[in-house]
């Protein structure tokens, strides 16, 4: 590992101040309270809000009772607002990068910024599409027409590894659907989401969104709520499915975006070099930490020797340290939970005796939560490191010589999120994209988003969809007229 050897900034000098919540269009505090840490230092950063029961029902009610005025606006005036609040958030674009790289650690001077920028063209867009009505039936005799209606109350719940862009990006389709939100961020990553609660105070209606902060019990108390109609979760598998239990209470409608085992497949006779340094940041972007990461490369016999010690020389220059620092490629892992399932994860291959080209070894006496680059060289297909999702800087490359099999292996797996195929032959490409099971497969492209491309998983990596015109249904219910002439 390359470790960035000096600070040049100190992050805690670049912004003050107290976090509150937003409830009913005021800025609050809370009884209780939480640390935040920097996850580079593992300094505590601030104290925010940890919100009361009661708190987190009174920010139910305020969007309840916003809802039904806010649904009565037309998409074009609820743009409006929504654009006005994109303006605000670029206003105050500064701050939210400097405060996303001190609680999340990712570096400033790239992820960071381009989290931001991403999430501000994501509001700033989605607020110009709405849902037409669509006429089925049109006759002498008879009209069916299909519209899309507003759930009423979100819930949403977001993770710590792109809180900002998750954040905006569960926000801005729930609102200019005309429903109301109540925003519970992850309680390791908080504060970029308080900071755009109270930028949204100066343009949104009182309740028409809201924001609390705390742990886990703040989100057991949205989910169960019976005035909540939908929640819209990003995370872990594991917790998917017990807001998926909690929901059920009163059929709350659901979005569920989960984690991943995603796989890279590169065909025979790929040229390889020009693509090192996408697939790497493809892998190794956010630390890992992502759920659509490329997490198990498959590579051809035929070209796997020469691609791992490609891929291995450009990994090797890469630097890991404080994302405050410009040199900084790669920043810390989040929160110390994470950190140590990749401690576990690192001893396995390490007891197992499997070859590590790069890496392998994490320093514990290094101040922060600091993981080297690592690249495991064809572990076995059961392994950990090939069957879990390290949601780390750490990949195995899976050598590989019969497609069918391969592609058996690429399916083996209780995740379907994402995949991509790389190849000289497109139609060949494209062909085995067709056989993977996951819900985005690219084809000689990787993480291409957009405004109006649906993304969700197959399998148990989640359910709905997020984008697109599919998005935007999601937060709304199908309801059919039918008038007789």
């Amino acid at each position: 590992m390359s470790t960035s050897a000096e600070q040049t900034i100190n992050p805690a000098d670049l912004f003050t101040g107290s976090y509150k919540m937003l409830i009913n269009g005021k800025l609050v505090d809370a009884d209780n309270s939480f640390e935040v840490f920097n996850p580079a230092t593992g300094n505590v950063i601030a104290t925010p809000p940890s919100a009361s029961q009661e708190q987190v029902h009174q920010a139910i009610a305020a969007a309840k009772a916003a809802q039904s005025g806010w649904a009565a606006l037309s998409f074009e005036e609820r743009c409006v607002y929504i654009t006005a609040y994109a303006d605000v958030l670029e206003e105050n674009k500064e701050e939210l990068i400097t405060i996303l790289t001190t609680e999340q650690g990712k570096p400033r001077h790239t992820m960071a910024t381009g989290e931001v920028d991403a999430a501000i063209y994501w509001v700033r867009e989605v607020a110009q599409r709405t849902l037409e009505e669509e006429i089925i039936e049109d006759t002498d005799e008879h009209v069916v027409k299909v519209v899309h209606t507003p759930l009423g109350v979100v819930g949403a719940i977001t993770p710590w590894n792109f809180p900002i862009l998750l954040g905006l990006w569960k926000i801005a389709p729930c609102l200019i659907t005309g429903n109301t939100m109540v925003m519970k961020p992850s309680p390791y990553t908080p504060l970029g989401t308080l900071r755009f609660g109270e930028m949204a105070q100066k343009v949104l209606p009182p309740g028409v969104l809201n924001i609390v902060s705390g742990g886990n019990e703040q989100g057991v108390w949205l989910t169960e709520h019976p005035d909540i109609s939908k929640i819209s979760f990003t995370g872990s598998t594991a917790t998917g499915k017990k807001v998926m239990a909690s929901s059920a209470s009163n059929l709350k409608r659901v979005t569920l975006e989960l984690g991943g085992n995603d796989p890279a497949i590169l065909l025979p006779d790929t040229d390889f070099e020009p693509l090192i340094p996408t697939l790497f940041a493809a892998a190794f972007g956010n630390s890992g930490q992502w759920c659509i990461a490329i997490k198990r490369l498959y590579v051809h016999s035929s070209i796997y020797d020469k691609f791992l010690q490609a891929f291995v020389d450009y990994a090797a220059t890469k630097v890991v340290g404080d994302g405050m620092d410009p040199n900084t490629d790669l920043g810390p892992i989040q929160n110390t939970m994470q950190y140590e399932k990749l401690l576990s994860m690192f001893a396995d291959v390490k007891k197992n005796g499997y070859k590590v080209p790069l890496g392998g070894e994490i320093d514990e006496s290094i101040v922060g939560n600091f993981v080297p680059v690592t690249i495991v060289d064809n572990p076995p297909i059961d392994s950990r490191i090939v069957q879990e999702e390290p949601f780390g800087p750490i990949l195995p490359l899976l050598r590989w010589d019969n497609l069918e099999d391969v592609i058996a292996s690429i399916n083996d797996t209780e995740f379907g999120l994402a995949a991509s195929v790389w190849g000289p032959d497109r139609a060949a490409a494209i062909d085995v994209a067709n056989q993977i099971e996951a819900g985005t497969v690219w084809v000689n492209e990787i993480h291409i988003h957009g405004i109006d491309i649906p993304f969700g998983g197959h399998k148990q990596s989640g359910m709905g969809v997020e984008n697109g015109r599919e998005g935007l249904q999601e937060f709304t219910n199908t309801k059919t007229l039918m008038f007789a002439k």
